[in-house]
């Protein structure tokens, strides 16, 4: 059975149009964690994909950041997933800073075979099915050419838990800031993961996401040419702790700043 990607776009954007028209507005804000957020347009975005994905295909399940999850009802051999992200950079929405996305990707016996990410303050729609490459909008994307890591741009970000565990990527960051040519930190895993898609960003590495995070964003950056796995070289895998995305070139330079056995010897 072939799933439309149709279906995803349709639902990214339309809860991307109800985000951008409340930006600044946010409404109720309550707090998951110490400083982890959810809005009303968090939850609100989230119920208008599931009901737009749900017309369309009521015996899939769905696993969503607000929501939860819900088993299939499909009693087929496939087993289809929805992995729904209603609005990535919930932090930046709440403050009215406009780096924020809807991220909606489709699992397919356990392989991700579509990914969107959505982001409305720049009309920018990132897509990719597995094995049809990428694109941003009508133009197929590429990750960039650069060879090293003294020369790249990153981006990273940090965990919910930053007060309170010791594995908080702070060691990494620094590591990092004395190797590549600068990092950024702008809120939005499935955004920064796009961005290394695209070529605005060489590099990405971040712990402690969520499936949703980066679902729709790995499967970008695999068919956009990049090079994804954890911080030790095994497998990416979106139910992991660990997620290290490049432009291929660069990713062993990465993986020897993320190496513990190197830590020392930086």
């Amino acid at each position: 059975m072939t799933i439309p990607i149709s279906t995803a776009i349709k639902a990214a954007k339309e809860a991307g149009a109800l985000l951008k028209a409340r930006i600044g507005k946010p409404g109720i804000i309550e707090h998951k964690g110490a400083i982890d957020l959810v809005t009303e347009l968090d939850q609100q975005a989230e119920e208008m994909i599931i009901g737009i994905i749900r017309k369309e295909f009521p015996e899939h399940a769905i696993l969503a950041e607000e929501s939860g999850a819900t088993e299939t009802s499909d009693k087929t051999e496939e087993k289809f997933r929805w992995v729904i992200d209603p609005l990535d950079g919930t932090t930046n929405y709440a403050h009215g800073f406009p780096f924020f996305a809807v991220s909606i990707a489709l699992e397919v016996n356990g392989s991700v075979e579509l990914g969107v990410v959505y982001n409305p303050m720049a009309y920018e729609l990132f897509a990719a099915e597995k094995g049809k490459g990428a694109r941003l909008n009508d133009t197929n994307i590429r990750v960039s050419a650069t060879k090293t890591l003294n020369d790249s741009l990153l981006v990273t970000g940090f965990p919910y838990d930053i007060r309170t565990s010791a594995e908080n990527n702070l060691e990494n960051f620094k590591n990092f800031a004395l190797k590549a040519q600068a990092i950024r930190r702008a809120g939005s895993a499935a955004l920064d993961l796009c961005y290394t898609a695209c070529g605005r960003f060489d590099g990405y590495w971040e712990l402690k996401l969520k499936p949703w995070d980066v679902a729709a964003g790995a499967l970008i950056v695999e068919e956009a040419g990049g090079q994804i796995s954890d911080f030790n070289s095994d497998p990416f895998d979106i139910y992991g702790k660990e997620c290290l995305a490049s432009n291929s070139i660069i990713h062993d330079q990465m993986l020897d700043i993320l190496n513990r056995q190197n830590q020392g010897a930086l």
